[in-house]
């Protein structure tokens, strides 16, 4: 398996993957990945084995908080899951942040999601303090919007 930055030939094979993440990742139109292509290829990379995507990570710079990177989405085909691709794609990112001065990396959760829960935590993530707990899971009210509640992860990064 290697690590490499999105390209607008892998768009179709990339929302294929997201697709596999419903209903906690919504896949977004072509149009949106030609974007993530062209203008983030740099935090957006996807994890290639036997000639297949087999991950994809999505994620940005912010504009108002230029010390953060905010992740997007993550994704690993459940046949290549627990073989250190998620982690190989946070670690991708994690590397062009720190190139960039960046402070951290943060991402958003739907609290219900036990297993990204977990992933999250044993990738050094640390989960905020939020409102209210979830069944052990720091949550955030109304974070994306009216009912929209989110757990929210982050990963220091100096």
């Amino acid at each position: 398996m290697h690590i490499r930055p999105f390209d607008t030939a892998d768009i179709a094979q990339v929302m294929e993957l997201m697709r596999l993440g419903e209903p906690y990742i919504r896949v977004r139109a072509d149009s949106d990945y030609w974007l993530y292509a062209h203008l983030f290829a740099d935090t957006c990379p996807v994890a290639v084995a036997e000639r297949r995507l087999v991950g994809a990570a999505i994620a940005f710079r912010s504009q108002r908080r230029p010390q953060d990177v905010y992740v997007q989405d993550v994704i690993t085909h459940p046949r290549w899951r627990r073989q250190g691709v998620t982690r190989h794609l946070i670690d991708d990112i994690r590397q062009q942040a720190v190139g960039w001065d960046c402070e951290r990396l943060y991402l958003t959760s739907e609290p219900q999601n036990r297993d990204a829960h977990a992933t999250w935590l044993a990738l050094g993530f640390t989960n905020a303090p939020g409102d209210y707990e979830s069944n052990g899971v720091q949550v955030t009210a109304d974070f994306k919007g009216p009912g929209k509640h989110r757990a929210i992860y982050q990963l220091p990064l100096h």
